[in-house]
């Protein structure tokens, strides 16, 4: 079609319900009626190629389009891709230009508007300023619609800013947002940023982590953008006088004051302390003080944090049964890592971690450690952390059990069996050792000497590069040991590092009956079905009364679903007076925080079982890693049974 023909058939597509007169079309576009009428063929082509719409033409009054909301989409679809000689955008991109648009825009828009913007219909701009309100509310901001006057975003400039440096929590392809955001602004100007901040950081010989660095990027073109747009940010004046005093708020100001030479923009006092906020709550160490020999970690000043860290250190301590405190390399990392937290606690810079689903999944028992100590330490320094805190304050800790551990175990023995050369052998044999601390590398031989080796040597683990035969158990693997490969390794060492799967066959069994199983259950909130299962317990004398209410506590300091279908609650050890398990099976899945269940434990395990409880944990995160069983088990009729499968 031409673009006189693209327009006709745009505005039957924006307004379907309207009788175009074909004078009206021809007065639109500059020409006569008989030309209209030859287009409309045209276009009737074209509809019935692409969709099953109809175009109706009812003499005397006028044409229409007859066609559904899938029709419209598809046909606004392509009119987009040929007006622009490129694929239409994706949803996710969609949803992306609005949210900054809307952000960005100091005057409102309307859904009409978005509508014909982006050629799509005006229920799928509802659909997606429901996603975008949703998320604006969780940073403090609410999508305001005013009638006949359009849609704005109210709220502060410094959570317009921090939404906008956050567009990648809107969408399930977060680094689609990095590519996108970058496009928002012009080359130089990115060019110039980086540019400076390096020169910035080798200055004040500052270690910026590359998240921290690329963080800082951002919010230094969106200062540099919102200030040209006259849209400043303001801070109390009491944290203004504050961080004043801070050396690091110096550092901003000459750092602005550069800025303002290349883009030709004035910086206020409070952006010069917005800015100090980010280098205070951004992820980097310091590097040597000349005169002192060695310059102590900025972390050091924090009041809070000695203590902090004595508290975390010393519950974590007590609760695993493990002496943290060896371990240097944690404490250091603590000191680091919570120093920038405390501070983006304190000046209100809200914390996200994407890995936190993940990590709730593989370290539920470490993770559920963390946030009972955080509690108890947090309350030492009158100061609560949010989970996405928890888990990454996990990972330091699961990274200390590892290091604790290597050093008292033996490492596992392993074999290469390499189909090529010499040379490939002991490149294949080195990246598996770096990559592997746990793995000594006894030798690497050829495919026919395995049974005569294995039957001489004790091995772990045979690697290969090729297929072996299926009575030696191996795992085949690339010469040049790819990252897929890394991550079979990294399972299969994992399971040799855990004890014997037999011995954890009867932890179900041990802890739970028929009569503690309850399936097929209906439920509309977690809180009302863990009110049930906790009162059960009470009732049975399992545990004393105030185990529901404080199974009900823990789920406020974090939600108990660790993904896959499955939840875990449980709650005060002090109420429990025999271990126990309640297991629910859901007829219906349950919206459990940001996840959906279909399985739920409650866990009621005395502290001194620590090691069952390890183990029980383990089994939890293996069951919510098959969703196959989950849904099995679900379904279920007959208690006996499912505990069966559990064990099985």
């Amino acid at each position: 079609m031409n673009k006189r023909q693209t327009e006709i058939m745009r505005n039957l597509l924006m307004e379907p319900e309207r009788l175009w007169l074909v004078q009206d079309l021809a007065d639109q576009a500059a020409c006569s009626d008989k030309t209209i009428r030859s287009d409309l063929k045209v276009i009737q082509d074209y509809i019935n190629k692409h969709s099953k719409a109809q175009l109706v033409r009812k003499p005397g009054l006028g044409i229409y389009l007859e066609l559904g909301e899938e029709d419209q989409s598809v046909l606004l679809h392509l009119l987009y891709s040929e007006e622009h000689k490129t694929e239409h955008e994706s949803d996710e991109e969609r949803v992306l230009h609005i949210a900054y648009r809307l952000l960005m825009n100091a005057s409102p828009v309307t859904t009409q508007e978005l509508a014909e913007q982006y050629y799509v219909n005006k229920t799928l701009i509802r659909r997606d300023l429901e996603k975008i309100e949703h998320w604006l509310h969780n940073l403090d901001l609410a999508l305001i619609i005013r009638p006949r006057i359009g849609l704005m975003i109210k709220g502060t400039e410094k959570n317009k800013r921090l939404a906008l440096a956050r567009l990648n929590q809107l969408i399930d392809s977060p680094e689609l947002t990095g590519q996108w955001m970058r496009k928002q602004f012009e080359s130089h100007e990115i060019a110039a940023v980086n540019h400076e901040l390096k020169i910035f950081q080798e200055q004040h010989r500052l270690l910026f982590t590359d998240e921290t660095f690329e963080g800082l990027m951002l919010h230094i073109l969106l200062m540099v953008k919102r200030t040209k747009l006259n849209q400043p940010v303001s801070l109390l004046e009491q944290d203004i006088s504050f961080l004043q005093e801070k050396e690091e708020y110096t550092w901003a100001a000459a750092f602005l004051q550069q800025l303002h030479k290349l883009f030709s923009v004035s910086f206020s006092r409070e952006e010069a302390a917005y800015l100090t906020l980010h280098l205070l709550g951004g992820k980097f160490r310091y590097g040597q003080e000349e005169t002192e020999g060695r310059r102590t970690l900025l972390a050091d000043s924090h009041p809070l944090l000695p203590e902090l860290i004595r508290q975390l250190v010393q519950r974590m301590s007590e609760l695993n049964m493990i002496e943290f405190s060896r371990d240097q390399v944690l404490l250091n990392g603590l000191k680091i890592h919570l120093y920038t937290t405390l501070n983006r606690l304190h000046y209100g810079l809200k914390v996200t971690n994407p890995m936190l689903a993940d990590i709730k999944k593989m370290y539920p028992y470490m993770f559920d450690r963390v946030i009972e100590a955080l509690e108890a330490a947090g309350q030492a320094v009158r100061q609560t952390f949010p989970e996405e805190e928890a888990a990454y304050i996990t990972l330091h800790f699961q990274a200390s059990v590892e290091r604790l551990q290597q050093s008292e175990r033996q490492p596992q023995k392993a074999v290469i069996v390499c189909h090529m050369g010499i040379g490939m052998s002991q490149l294949l044999r080195t990246k598996v050792e770096r990559k592997f601390p746990s793995v000594h590398v006894g030798t690497t031989i050829s495919k026919a000497e395995v049974r005569r080796y294995l039957a001489a040597h004790d091995v772990d683990l045979v690697i290969s590069t090729v297929a072996l035969p299926e009575d030696v158990q191996h795992i085949v693997v690339s010469p040049l040991l790819e990252p897929r490969d890394e991550r079979l390794l990294e399972q299969a060492i994992r399971r040799l590092d855990e004890p014997d799967r037999r011995v954890e066959e009867s932890v179900f069994l041990k802890y739970t009956t028929p009569f503690l199983v309850f399936l097929q259950q209906e439920a509309q909130r977690p809180g009302a079905l863990i009110a049930k299962l906790a009162g059960v317990l009470e009732q049975k004398g399992y545990a004393e009364q105030g185990y529901a209410e404080s199974v009900l506590a823990r789920e406020k300091l974090s939600n108990t679903a660790i993904g896959g279908g499955v939840a875990i609650p449980h709650g005060n050890s002090e109420y429990i007076r025999q271990s126990s398990i309640v297991i629910a099976a859901l007829k219906q899945p349950l919206s459990w925080g940001s996840e959906t269940v279909q399985l739920v434990f409650l866990l009621a395990v005395k502290p001194d079982e620590r090691e069952e409880m390890r183990k029980l944990f383990r089994e939890l995160s293996r069951i919510s890693e098959q969703p196959a069983l989950v849904s099995a088990l679900a379904k279920e009729t007959d208690a006996m049974v499912l505990l069966r499968k559990l064990n099985g």
